[in-house]
């Protein structure tokens, strides 16, 4: 998915389900120099994304007890 997010932002984003976002990229990538933004944008909302869900996971846990 980081491989994704690198190469094709907007289809990372896409695959999150985040169409607008997706959108936005997608404009931001068309360009060649908008293209290492959108980049960066996918792959750190990749990974806010997954430390989003770790949390949540360890919140859960940390309730059940």
């Amino acid at each position: 998915m980081t491989l994704i997010a690198i190469f094709f932002p907007s289809l990372s984003f896409l695959f999150r389900g985040k169409i607008f976002t997706a959108i936005i990229c997608l404009i931001l990538q068309v360009t060649l120099i908008g293209w290492i933004p959108a980049a960066i944008w996918a792959v750190i909302s990749l990974q806010n994304s997954r430390a989003d869900k770790r949390n949540e996971k360890l919140i859960k846990a940390t309730r059940a007890r």
